[in-house]
């Protein structure tokens, strides 16, 4: 029962202690703060809406409402929903659920949910899921075309509904009935500020198609339209567009035809062409006031779209016919009557299309078939309304809400007295405040306030709503429940809020005064009858089915019945379809103005429990016993408060229940017992009770953990106990077998070397001398034999690159192993060389000079590795002039190419041909061909390089030499690992001596009779592109960057 245990404040206000407003609205209040928004009153609902999605809906929470009774889990509408359904279903009782609050307050998201629990829990297949389906998709139709937002919601449902929904004996739905009431039609022509019109009118702007509102003569921009609030077009967190394309999908699955839906929209699309009518003062020749339409081109617009001749529709907006039994008179409309003559029209068609569509709803949902029906009602209406300025709307309302407050009280009396007389408690006369004196005030045939305004709405002559009240107040000056500013003059009360032109009512939620101004008017609700006749003459086939009475075949001189009295007729109706029916009640609160999660307003939840009569409804439940449960439940709940039923009683349930009273010492006026349940009149008994529950169980509980921690140590200890003894004789066994196994061993072991002393002892006279020796040379040879035969079926490949070698299988291989290797290469290399051409072994011997000199000291080495030496690099064969250069004498000329030669005063760079022959390096002008130097080889003393990726070289020069006394040469190479390895081995060849190169970043070059240091540093670029640049440092510095 977690209504007390674990529970957030109390969740059923029966047992609220104490009982008064302000205990009420805190507890609605910290239960609201914990976001727990339902709170029982018996067995109805309050709702406090919440302004966010809470995670406590959905087929998991259905599922779970399902299977428990009402007050075994947490108050929620599903529980509710739950107790309806199933009672409807297994004890064949039609339900009715109502659902009361005002504006905000939920009520359309609680018919909501109902209707979902419903529909979620009832049976499966195909017709069934039809007809759940349709059933569902009437709420997004009926809330796009009667709901809008206010100032206090986004989704307001302007109109009462009252939904039928009917069942078969297996509890599966067949169809349903809609019943709207008072469609507030003034909404289709005037606005507050802050609010809306319908929603189907943004939804048709935003959400058809171009093509769709060309059909329809509409513009998407909703300021173009009067009857729109261009302060308010769109509403956060609505989507206008998704939403009309959600109740076009919805009529197509409730029934309607393409057709059908397309003349709706057109409808709709003519009540805002309406509003753009715009009417001009104009005079008739005899000087009488007289009106006329402005722009045509709207009035022409209307008539093609529902094929109307527009000065037909222009007449009946301008001037009325009034006839009589021998005449017809017709008269021109002033402005003023001409422009509430436009608007009436608007708000006629929007109603009648409204009562069509959830006629045409019920035509699709209806039960066809002639079988015993079960029926569960949904009512969602308004709630009691006091607003600033109460008229006509907030009347009917409130009359309405008077009377389901009415119903309320009876039938929960009823409720409980038919309780107490089932299980055999005497009943007691419960005093309550009964309203039906202000019921029959408003409703009364004869004397009511409903009759006097169609009295006076009926009677020939001056008729105002000054006249109206003047009857009031001559009628009910003495009534206990009416005051006016004449009834209080005449008792000599004095109020100054009290109007001249209104008159107040005391209904059982408090005062409110009604202001007569427009009573008359709204009573007589009157269409002139050329409006009706022009709208029948329409070609449109639904906007002619709205006015029947426009039909000259059906013309009727009599007054149709006033909105009064059809509201009036509607709700005796209502009355006696609930008095009918078991009742089920939601009262929708809203927490606060603002609708802001988390906010409450404990003024204004303190006036809505006022106008729903919360408090009331608590009293008249504890009137008698404030709790009431079922002998079974309670024992099971509380046995273990006596000794004598816990932990087991095997007698009836009422024995043990009349025992547990007895034993706890419960006065006798406290309890009484029924048939089946136990009546508890007070809460603080049930506390009680509860506070000795949550005591036992917690002696019960340290009971349950003492056992519990006795059974697991001797469980422990006995589980331990048999490891252990299980442990000790794997061991014992494991030590015995290990010590068994040695000795075996050791036995063995001695019986196997006295085997073979004996052995050795009784034959050692046939051991033969130097036989071991032989033995082992025997053995050393075939294992050298198989060493060699393995070796000549594994040989590696007599690739030179290939220095893969099998490893000798013994150690005392490995040095005859290492030697074979050495001799398998040598003859692979030999091999090698005896395929080569002479001038394929000169290639390779230049290449191992250039090893030799550059192989890790130079970084452009490894590029030069796979590249050719050509020699040849200027086209030498085809430029005879440089051919004479070389002389006769001189041989092959060894490299031609074209070097740059380091100016070394300043830096820069020449370009020249350099030749190298068997004894000369000759320099030669690029251009002109001729020899500058000439330089014997025997005359280069050395060579110094960089170790970068450059071709800067310096060619030392001796002394001695003709050349050598102008200095060293400073030259820049592309083959620069070529050319010195060319120039190396001419030197060797020329004079039989080494050329010393030198591998180094800084040397000297000798310039005449001094000498520069050249430094040669790596730029950013990290050499990279071999570029290099010169700059003169000082007199004797020259700096050589490689970028």
């Amino acid at each position: 029962m977690p209504l007390l245990e674990d529970s957030v404040g109390v969740e059923d206000l029966v047992l609220l202690e104490p009982l008064v407003q302000e205990s009420l609205l805190k507890n609605l209040q910290i239960r609201y703060e914990k976001k727990e928004i339902y709170t029982y009153i018996g067995n109805v609902v309050i709702s406090l809406n919440p302004y966010q999605q809470l995670p406590i809906y959905g087929p998991e929470f259905i599922a779970k409402y399902r299977d428990y009774t009402f007050y075994e889990l947490k108050p929620h509408i599903y529980a509710l929903a739950n107790v309806a359904y199933q009672s409807l279903k297994d004890r064949d009782r039609d339900q009715c659920i109502l659902i009361t609050g005002e504006s905000g307050a939920g009520k359309t998201e609680a018919s909501k949910l109902v209707m979902s629990y419903v529909a979620a829990v009832c049976g499966k297949g195909e017709q069934v899921n039809s007809v759940k389906e349709q059933l569902l998709q009437s709420n997004p139709v009926l809330e796009a075309f009667g709901n809008a937002k206010t100032i206090r919601n986004n989704n307001s449902s302007r109109f009462g509904k009252y939904m039928d929904i009917e069942f078969d004996f297996k509890g599966s739905p067949l169809g349903g009935v809609i019943t709207n009431y008072l469609l507030e039609k003034s909404r289709v022509v005037k606005q507050l500020k802050g609010e809306r019109n319908f929603h189907i009118f943004y939804q048709l702007l935003a959400g058809a198609d171009a093509q769709l509102l060309k059909a329809l003569k509409l513009e998407q921009e909703t300021s173009l339209y009067a009857y729109l609030n261009r302060e308010m077009s769109r509403v956060d967190g609505m989507d206008d567009a998704s939403n009309f394309r959600a109740v076009q999908s919805a009529m197509t699955v409730i029934g309607f035809s393409d057709e059908e839906i397309r003349q709706v929209l057109e409808v709709t699309a003519l009540v805002l062409k309406l509003g753009n009518v715009e009417l001009s003062d104009e005079f008739q020749a005899n000087g009488i006031p007289a009106s006329g339409i402005r722009d045509r081109q709207g009035v022409q617009e209307i008539g093609e779209l529902v094929g109307l001749s527009s000065e037909e529709l222009e007449k009946a907006l301008c001037s009325r016919t009034v006839e009589t039994a021998k005449e017809k008179v017709v008269t021109a409309l002033n402005i003023t009557q001409a422009q509430y003559a436009r608007d009436a029209l608007a708000k006629n068609i929007y109603s009648r299309l409204f009562n069509w569509i959830v006629y045409r709803i019920n035509e699709s949902i209806k039960v066809s078939t002639g079988e015993k029906k079960k029926v569960m009602g949904v009512l969602d209406i308004y709630g009691f309304e006091i607003l600033q300025d109460n008229s006509f709307e907030q009347f009917v309302i409130n009359y309405c809400n008077e009377k389901l407050q009415q119903v309320f009280i009876e039938m929960t009396l009823k409720e409980e007295q038919e309780e107490y007389k089932r299980e055999g408690i005497p009943w007691t006369k419960v005093d309550y405040f009964d309203n039906s004196i202000i019921c029959n005030l408003i409703e009364h045939n004869q004397r009511g306030i409903l009759a006097m305004l169609d009295e006076e709405c009926l009677r020939p002559g001056v008729v105002s709503d000054s006249t109206f009240l003047a009857k009031l107040n001559q009628l009910f000056s003495k009534h206990g429940h009416y005051e006016s500013k004449v009834t209080q003059n005449a008792q000599r009360q004095y109020d100054h809020t009290m109007g001249l032109s209104c008159f107040r009512i005391c209904h059982y939620a408090g005062k409110v005064m009604y202001n007569v101004t427009g009573f008359i008017d709204k009573n007589n609700d009157l269409l002139y009858r050329d409006l009706s006749q022009a709208m029948w003459k329409a070609q449109q086939p639904l906007l002619q089915s709205l006015f029947p009475e426009g039909d000259p075949k059906q013309v009727s001189l009599k007054r149709p019945p006033t909105a009064g009295s059809q509201f009036k007729n509607s709700v005796a109706i209502l009355m006696k379809n609930l008095y009918s029916k078991n009742p089920n009640y939601i009262r929708c609160i809203k927490p606060n103005e603002h609708q802001q999660r988390g906010q409450f307003s404990s003024e204004l939840v303190s006036s809505q429990a006022l106008y729903l009569g919360l408090l009331e409804n608590v009293r008249v439940r504890r009137a008698g016993y404030a709790y009431r449960q079922g002998y079974g439940p309670f024992l099971e709940r509380y046995r273990m408060l006596s000794r004598s039923t816990w932990p087991h009683w095997k007698e009836g349930d009422r024995k043990g229940v009349e025992k547990i009273i007895e034993e706890l010492s419960v006065a006798s006026e406290e309890a009484a017992f029924g048939k089946t349940k136990i009546f508890i009149r007070s809460p603080k008994t049930l506390f009680y009770l509860e506070e000795q529950r949550r005591l036992r169980l917690q002696q019960l509980a340290t009971l349950i953990q003492k056992i519990y921690r006795g059974w697991r140590c001797r469980t422990n200890y006995q589980l331990m106990r048999k490891s252990q003894i299980l442990i000790s004789s794997w061991f014992r066994g494991n030590m015995q077998k290990k010590r068994y196994g040695k000795i075996k061993a050791s036995v063995l072991l001695i019986q196997a070397f006295v085997r073979g002393w004996k052995a050795r002892k009784n034959y050692r006279k046939y051991f033969r001398s130097g036989a071991a020796l032989t033995l082992a040379a025997f053995i050393y040879k075939s294992i050298a034999q198989k060493f060699l035969l393995g070796l000549r079926n594994s040989l590696p490949s007599t690739k030179v690159l290939d220095n893969k070698w099998p490893t000798a299988p013994y150690k005392y291989f490995n040095t005859a192993n290492q030697e074979l290797r050495q001799l398998f290469h040598q003859w692979k290399c030999k091999k090698f060389l005896d395929q080569l051409s002479p001038e394929q072994f000169e290639v390779l011997r230049e290449k191992l000079f250039a090893s030799e000199l550059f192989k890790g000291k130079k970084a452009s080495y490894p590029q030069s590795v796979p590249v050719q030496f050509r020699g040849d690099y200027i086209g030498l064969q085809g430029n005879p002039k440089l051919q004479k250069l070389k002389g006769g004498e001189e041989g092959p000329v060894l490299m031609a190419e074209i070097v740059k030669k380091v100016n070394r005063g300043n830096g820069k760079m020449s370009s020249r041909i350099l030749l190298l022959t068997k004894g000369h390096v000759i320099l030669t002008d690029a251009k002109k061909s001729q020899a500058k130097t000439v330089i014997g080889l025997d005359s280069v003393a050395g060579v110094s390089v960089t170790s970068l990726r450059d071709g800067l070289f310096c060619l030392h020069l001796t002394e001695m030499s003709s050349v050598g006394s102008k200095g060293d040469f400073l030259l820049i190479s592309d083959h620069v690992v070529e050319l010195l390895t060319k120039m190396y081995r001419a030197v060797l060849d020329a004079t039989q001596r080494q050329l010393p190169v030198t591998v180094t970043e800084e040397f000297s070059v000798r310039f005449k009779e001094r000498s520069v240091a050249v430094k040669v540093t790596q730029g950013p670029g990290g050499g990279r592109d071999s570029k290099l640049s010169c700059k003169k440092k000082g007199n004797h510095g020259l700096e050589v960057t490689v970028n």
